[in-house]
């Protein structure tokens, strides 16, 4: 199995409309896993079919037992987060706030404070009409994005660990979310947009996939919004002998397919839809060689 992530340095470069395209145009099975649980949206170009959901555990919470709460309010005075809230002469917990640290625990003289599982998401098991898709849902505030992230990968290696392409769709940014991402995988393919944000976040997140060796594609979006900063971006790449797989240019038939909720339709004559199907053949060369090398 070939691992696929595809990624970007910032928000809003159609990373995820690169990764549904690609899913229909890449040969072979495939398994798909939606990997940005912070706004995981792949589901919305894919439409699913849900075959079961599984809670996600994230890290431990404390909890306060008020029947052996005896009010001292020690957990209040060592919590440095402020997750201890007091309600007339009643102690609890706040789990938005509670980092799992487990000093109200040992400060608690009469054993109150314990640490309990707390449900912080959802992940989530598809079908669609290119191979099953494993997605996933954080609650709102919680903390674990980079444990979900690698909870969604176990479960789509474990169930569908025998296809022939595992394709990745990743968050934004350079944090938790992305290295748990990019770990372990054979190639990622960042795709950018020819402005100062996007080559400056471009830089960042191939420092951070350098640490992790995987082969290195990058593809920049709209490109012909400003051909300058394109050009400097394609300079840059050449620099760092990371091979530019593809172009896309803007095309109103893109924003019409997201409206519509499918991927960028493979017989659609669109400059767009055109440049991703020579983006597809060219990762599916690229892809067979690191398939040889192996």
């Amino acid at each position: 199995m070939i691992r696929l992530a595809v990624i970007s340095g910032k928000g809003g470069t159609g990373k995820t409309m690169v990764t549904a395209a690609l899913s229909q145009l890449l040969k072979g099975s495939l398994v798909l896993a939606d990997c940005d649980v912070d706004a995981a949206n792949l589901e919305l170009l894919l439409t699913p079919d849900l075959i079961r959901t599984d809670p996600f555990m994230g890290m431990k919470t404390a909890v306060i037992d008020p029947a052996l709460c005896v009010q001292c309010g020690e957990c209040e005075a060592h919590c440095r987060f402020d997750s201890v809230e007091r309600d007339g002469d009643a102690y609890h917990i706040s789990p938005l706030r509670c980092e799992g640290c487990a000093v109200c625990t040992i400060v608690c003289p009469a054993a109150a404070v314990t640490m309990q599982p707390r449900q912080t998401g959802e992940i989530k098991y598809s079908e669609t009409t290119r191979g099953n898709l494993v997605h996933a849902c954080l609650v709102p505030g919680a903390g674990n994005s980079g444990l979900l992230v690698h909870a969604v990968k176990k479960t789509a290696l474990e169930r569908d660990g025998q296809c022939d392409l595992f394709l990745i769709d990743g968050p934004p940014g350079t944090g938790c979310p992305l290295i748990s991402t990019i770990s372990g995988v054979d190639a990622v393919i960042i795709v950018t947009e020819p402005s100062v944000s996007g080559l400056h976040d471009l830089r960042r997140v191939v420092e951070v996939c350098r640490q992790f060796r995987p082969k290195i594609f990058v593809a920049i979006n709209r490109y012909d919004l400003d051909v300058s900063l394109a050009r400097e971006i394609e300079t840059w790449c050449q620099e760092e002998n990371i091979p530019l797989a593809g172009k896309i240019p803007f095309d109103p038939a893109v924003i019409d397919s997201v409206r519509a909720g499918i991927p960028l339709p493979q017989d659609s004559k669109s400059p767009a839809a055109k440049a991703i199907q020579i983006l597809a053949a060219y990762l599916e060369e690229e892809l067979k060689h690191l398939g040889n090398q192996r």
